[in-house]
């Protein structure tokens, strides 16, 4: 759920910005970089602690690639013989939104970045906003990107967008204008997209994010953990495929981030392939293995497959934010089947702890959705009548008890879009059970006795 915003700053990130901002002090002082850049950072420090609430890792990251644009006009600088319009000042928005897919951070980094190289190259108000324009244009282009083409295009795009803003500050377009400004403006988009496609897996290795690029790799069916577990564990591949499709439909509803919700949903279970029988959907042949197990010892087998996931993932170098699925979506929940079982055979009573998940719970939308989809799909596998209104009543259910429990407590959902993330869930489910007309039987003579009001092409 989302909670009330907490507008105080911690001590850690006092800390940060206030570390940062000497350090650039001290750095501008003796470089002769303008002194006006560690102010202008520590502002922006501020306002991600303030009203972002980004972590200090981010804000180091981000401040890594301000300086990396600093530097690069710093350098440009000096040869004085090099037209400054070349400068890919619109790549650093441009990673910043493939990287951390998001448009408020990405558009203070467009600001800050025109801010800061062109105050180090000298550059008028009227440059800086056509580098500020075309580092927005370029990170709205990039949003949601998940081929190389869109660089290609977002380039071009921004390249026009430079080109229209420069002729719209200066009418006035004579034969300098066209060599001087805007040729090499129209130049830079394509340089942008170029310094994007060749640096975006660096920066994705140093900061540890996952981008668009790396999820659709990962979603492919022939990547080791997923061909393992067609094979080994085929009842729990086939559920992760139902609940990334639900999970993925109610990622879009509410504006998520729907690629990595359909891929941790992909990865979720990958524990079970170590004892793949001892789940459900998997004892498809032989009995349930829990009967002859008491409910302590089924507990840790149950527990286990988490553990072993979070191993799966970290042997296969998984990106955390994919890991972070594996213990999210089940949170701190309870086992309620083997609680109450042993319950029964410890009518003095039990520690519920001992039959909770160990946590954590979902801190994100994005593994809140997949533990609600996991919840709801596995709830309305075992309806024996799937119409519409039972399928709801559960989804309903399930949702509410969830949130009862406490188990959406440390994401930032709403009530709003947990009801927009049920009434998806309806849909999906309802459409995926939907009624059949039941055909008629054979007769010896291989004419089915069927209706004369019957439409003996209709296939429904």
């Amino acid at each position: 759920m989302s909670s009330r915003p907490n507008h105080s700053i911690s001590r850690d990130q006092t800390i940060m910005v206030a570390v940062t901002f000497l350090a650039l002090l001290i750095f501008c002082y003796f470089s002769g970089f303008p002194l006006i850049i560690p102010l202008l950072v520590f502002f922006f420090g501020v306002h991600l602690f303030y009203f972002k609430k980004v972590q200090p890792k981010l804000f180091l990251h981000l401040a890594l690639l301000l300086a990396l644009i600093v530097f690069a006009a710093q350098a440009l600088k000096s040869y004085s013989h090099l037209n400054h319009f070349y400068l890919p000042i619109a790549s650093v928005a441009m990673l910043t939104m493939l990287l951390f897919n998001d448009v408020q951070i990405s558009f203070m980094m467009a600001l800050m970045s025109s801010t800061l190289a062109g105050i180090v190259l000298g550059f008028s108000l009227n440059e800086m906003l056509i580098f500020f324009l075309g580092g927005l244009a370029g990170s709205y282009k990039i949003r949601d990107a998940r081929t190389r083409g869109a660089l290609i295009e977002a380039g071009i795009f921004v390249s026009i967008i430079q080109v229209i803003c420069a002729v719209l500050i200066n009418p006035v377009v004579n034969r300098d204008i066209v060599i001087y400004i805007l040729k090499p403006l129209a130049i830079n988009g394509l340089v942008c997209a170029v310094v994007v496609i060749a640096t975006s897996k660096v920066f994705e290795i140093i900061f540890g994010e996952i981008t668009n690029f790396t999820l659709l790799e990962l979603s492919d069916s022939s990547h080791p953990l997923m061909k393992r577990m067609v094979l080994e564990a085929p009842g729990s591949y086939h559920h992760s495929l139902i609940v990334s499709n639900l999970a993925e439909a109610a990622a879009d509803a509410i504006d998520a981030h729907s690629l990595l919700v359909r891929v941790g949903a992909y990865y979720h279970d990958i524990g079970k392939m170590v004892k793949p029988e001892y789940f459900t959907e998997n004892q498809m042949v032989v009995g349930n293995k829990h009967d002859e197990l008491e409910p302590s010892m089924s507990r840790l087998v149950i527990f286990n497959h988490v553990k072993e996931g979070i191993e799966l993932a970290h042997k296969h170098h998984l990106n955390h934010r994919i890991i972070d699925f594996i213990p999210e979506h089940h949170g701190t929940s309870l086992m309620h089947y083997f609680y109450q079982k042993a319950l029964s055979e410890h009518p003095d009573g039990l520690d519920e702890r001992d039959y909770r998940y160990p946590g954590p719970k979902p801190q994100s939308k994005e593994t809140a959705i997949v533990m609600l989809a996991d919840s709801v799909e596995g709830a309305t596998r075992a309806l024996d009548e799937h119409t519409p209104q039972r399928i709801e009543d559960l989804v309903r259910k399930v949702i509410n008890n969830k949130f009862i429990d406490g188990q959406l407590d440390e994401c930032n959902l709403t009530l709003r879009e947990i009801d927009t993330i049920a009434s998806v869930f309806v849909r999906v489910l309802s459409a995926m059970y939907h009624g059949r007309v039941k055909y008629p039987e054979m007769t010896n003579g291989n004419n089915p006795k069927r209706s004369s009001k019957e439409d003996p092409h209709s296939e429904r």
